[in-house]
């Protein structure tokens, strides 16, 4: 069996993922600050990854601030890299998002783009996983997108996936050869943003407003009708939003 560095492994995607790969009987070393693994400090790297054949980076920035988000994933990016390549890792996976090359209007996803292109020119076999929005990151948006307590989202199309699902295709793409490119996973149901967001509130007896505003943004970006949305060559995940 393998070895496996999971850093962001106490995370909500991580610590399935994890569950994932020791269920298979795999060696899985949790990569984070309070394991005393730190990929943006370097802390714990070398050793972590002695010996390690795959490296599954689903960290993500404490901050969505737009300068700490590019920090944490050009220091994280650039220090797990330099450390696999001294380690003679055979595959880096990371996780990124579905639309993350057209939202560079955002802080945020300027920081993944600077992953994303610290990890194709990394001299490491690689693999990224672009995921649409979880189903657990709705209630985010909706604090993201509230001006005067009312909510503002656009009318894009968003097909959220189940964290379990997103798990699982880590978990897949770390166990297979390394693609040399992204793949995308999405879920299975496609609704309009906004749409999404009021349903979500409704079904948890939550009674904000949630108004359709074209020029409303997406943590920073404007959104066109696809921007969210797979190419056709996604795998579609099957879990439900709405059962």
């Amino acid at each position: 069996m393998a070895k496996f560095v999971v850093i962001g492994g106490t995370g909500l995607i991580g610590s399935q993922v994890v569950s994932v790969l020791r269920g298979d009987g795999h060696e899985v070393i949790v990569g984070a600050p309070s394991t005393g693994i730190n990929a943006v400090t370097g802390e714990g790297l070398a050793g972590a990854l002695d010996g390690a054949d795959v490296v599954i980076d689903v960290a993500n920035s404490p901050s969505f601030e737009d300068d700490a988000v590019l920090e944490f994933f050009t220091a994280s990016t650039g220090n797990l890299l330099a450390a696999e390549k001294a380690a003679g890792v055979r595959h880096h996976v990371a996780l990124s998002v579905v639309g993350t090359d057209r939202l560079a209007e955002s802080g945020y996803f300027r920081g993944k783009i600077k992953q994303e292109e610290l990890i194709r020119d990394g001299g490491v076999p690689y693999s990224i996983v672009r995921a649409t929005q979880f189903f657990e990151f709705v209630p985010g948006i909706a604090a993201a997108s509230t001006v005067d307590g009312v909510i503002r989202l656009p009318g894009a199309g968003i097909a959220p996936i189940a964290s379990v699902d997103v798990a699982a295709a880590v978990a897949s793409a770390a166990t297979a050869a390394p693609l040399g490119r992204f793949a995308e996973v999405a879920g299975p149901d496609t609704f309009a943003l906004d749409e999404l967001v009021r349903r979500a509130l409704a079904a948890n007896g939550d009674e904000r407003e949630v108004v359709r505003d074209p020029q409303a943004t997406y943590f920073g970006a404007h959104l066109d009708e696809d921007t969210l949305l797979p190419g056709p060559d996604a795998a579609i995940a099957g879990t439900r939003f709405f059962g």
